[in-house]
């Protein structure tokens, strides 16, 4: 058998975690037989990632060009990079102008922590979306991800046509799941996770995120690779948390594009109400929650999460 890519000591730790995380013990009540495990099926990964320099930054990205098709853009979420989209990828090609790209300091992109927080993303996506010559483009942005689309389209909208947003940071009052509360309320957690490193902030995001997806040996190896060294600069993301929120939440009626709000409704890092409470503050915003879904809906519901967005981007 292949060498595990996330190690006992690390499956431990995040076990350990998981142990003292109340949502935990209904997520693994609710998987399906393997969800979570690490897959040994040989990966076929229809994205080709390659790098682009951005403003002097090594940028990866994935692309499938069809310029006369809707432009999609993905951004990718924490623990994950890009790879992480791959299924939807598959079912989108043919259909859609695709591009997915590593913000920096996440995935394979370089990037310090100057880049964490959100208005510093969102200035360096205006850069990125420059430098591809991006226009009227469609962000889809979950997770960390999420509240960069959202200031992207508050402060910068001239290249946006709409956002598709979700299972991330972006009202204020947040309803989180208690791992979340521990990591942007306490300093000490987000110290634990320094310490930790990168393969058991991945190993308890798998154990946490999924109900029905189990990635390949490769798709983690390449979070691993993404993450390994620099999990501290990366809780300098939480550190900001909910001042960023609060900023947000309090420019959201300059929100003016078309926006697709998504959830899973089984989200154990943060709670499906959050999707409802920013619909509700949304000038231009309408739901669709995956039922019998966990936070990495991309994954858990790869078919009906591009079902969405190509129903999305045209109509």
């Amino acid at each position: 058998m292949s060498k595990d890519p996330l190690g006992i000591v690390a499956r431990m730790n995040a076990m350990s975690l998981m142990m003292i995380t109340p949502e935990f013990y209904k997520i693994r009540r609710m998987r399906s037989e393997g969800a979570a495990r690490i897959s040994e099926a040989p990966a076929r990964f229809e994205m080709k990632p390659d790098f682009i320099e951005v403003d002097g930054l090594n940028i990866r990205v994935a692309t499938s060009r069809m310029p006369d098709r809707p432009t999609v853009l993905f951004l990718s979420p924490l623990p994950q990079s890009i790879l992480c989209y791959d299924a939807v990828w598959a079912k989108l090609s043919g259909h859609c102008d695709l591009i997915a790209v590593d913000l920096p300091g996440f995935g394979r992109s370089d990037g310090g922590s100057q880049y964490m927080s959100f208005d510093a993303q969102s200035a360096f996506l205006q850069k990125i979306m420059d430098v591809m010559a991006l226009n009227d483009v469609h962000i889809v942005a979950p997770d960390v991800a999420m509240p960069v689309a959202m200031h992207h389209a508050i402060h910068r909208p001239e290249k946006v046509k709409s956002i598709l947003i979700g299972d991330g940071p972006g009202i204020f009052p947040s309803a989180d799941g208690s791992l979340i509360r521990k990591i942007t309320k306490s300093g000490f957690w987000r110290t634990l996770v320094r310490l930790n490193g990168a393969k058991t902030f991945i190993a308890g995001a798998l154990q946490l995120g999924y109900l029905h997806y189990s990635p390949t040996r490769e798709e983690v190896e390449d979070y691993v690779k993404s993450y390994a060294g620099r999990i501290g600069q990366v809780t300098q993301y939480f550190k900001h948390y909910a001042t960023g929120c609060a900023a947000l939440t309090a420019d959201i009626a300059k929100l003016n594009v078309p926006t697709q709000v998504f959830w899973g409704d089984e989200d154990g890092f943060l709670l499906v109400d959050n999707a409802h409470n920013l619909q509700a503050r949304l000038p231009q915003g309408s739901v669709h929650v995956f039922e019998n879904c966990g936070h990495f809906c991309y994954q858990d519901k790869s078919a009906e999460f591009a079902a969405m967005v190509r129903d999305w981007v045209e109509t």
